[in-house]
């Protein structure tokens, strides 16, 4: 595939998810939708589905060669995936607990997946109105009122010694990442709603770091890998390793940390790894 046909995807993929905001939107503001729950406890909404039929038809009449994946759809086994030379990977809305609690820090989440790492991402934030789209190679953007902006993380002056800002999660418990950290590096937090949304708050220098503790999937990190690392960032596993696409039985993700400035030492920072195997147990 060209580079010109990326971008005419990559541009397929914004429209999309720019249509499918719209409709979540209308519902939101009409409190037109119902609430249930999944096999796991974590919530759904009949926004999530409305979302995830808009963005898989269209899908389908843009590259009705590319299979869909989507976090509210059917999960094929791996060795039907395997068989999969590249797909898009969706999340409807990410951050159905923001829209439930009606903070309007939730995302519409498109990806394009090929030979196992993302290659094109689309996150779009239907409360501000903001685009923010990558390829991979060809740089991070984000549209909103005032036109399109280049996207770069943060650089720090000093990078071993300067406060970081930690994006952190309105809903998860401050001390199951506080306690990951280095108590010796100062620190601010910035709360924030989503997973994508903290990505894209890194990606534009809002944020220096985030750190999800907690079962995620794919659909969750696939857009926000290529956008945080087209910014000059990266997402890692909390054992620093690369996050993993289409090559496990269960499309879950490890812990895992967004990184900004490649130059801070963030092995220093985020000291879980130090003496531990990945994703040890609670205490």
């Amino acid at each position: 595939m060209s580079p010109k046909e990326y971008t005419e995807l990559l541009e397929g993929a914004a429209r999309i998810a720019q249509s499918a905001g719209d409709l979540i939107m209308e519902l939101y503001e009409e409190q037109a939708y119902a609430t249930y729950e999944k096999a796991d406890e974590s919530p759904v909404t009949s926004a999530d589905y409305a979302a995830h039929r808009l963005i898989t038809e269209k899908l389908t009449e843009l590259t009705p060669d590319i299979p869909i994946l989507s976090e509210e759809g059917a999960h094929l086994s791996l060795v039907e995936r395997q068989q999969w030379q590249r797909y898009w990977l969706i999340d409807p809305i990410d951050g159905t607990q923001e829209f439930i609690a009606r903070s309007g820090d939730f995302t519409v989440v498109i990806a394009l997946v090929e030979k196992h790492q993302p290659h094109l991402g689309v996150i779009y934030w239907p409360a501000g109105d903001k685009l923010y789209l990558a390829q991979r190679g060809a740089g991070a953007f984000r549209r909103d009122i005032n036109g399109e902006q280049r996207l770069q993380v943060r650089q720090l002056r000093q990078p071993a010694t300067d406060p970081v800002i930690l994006a952190i999660s309105r809903r998860q418990p401050r001390e199951r990442v506080m306690q990951r950290m280095n108590p010796d590096r100062d620190l601010s937090t910035l709360p924030a709603g989503s997973c994508s949304l903290k990505a894209c708050l890194i990606a534009e220098g809002q944020a220096d770091c985030f750190l999800r503790v907690g079962p995620t999937g794919e659909w969750d990190t696939a857009a926000a890998d290529v956008i945080v690392g087209e910014a000059g960032g990266s997402i890692v596993s909390e054992a620093f390793k690369p996050l993993t696409y289409n090559e496990e039985v269960e499309l879950g993700n490890p812990n895992f940390l967004i990184l900004g400035d490649p130059k801070v030492p963030w092995q220093d920072v985020f000291i879980r790894h130090r003496g531990h195997p990945e994703n040890p147990p609670e205490a």
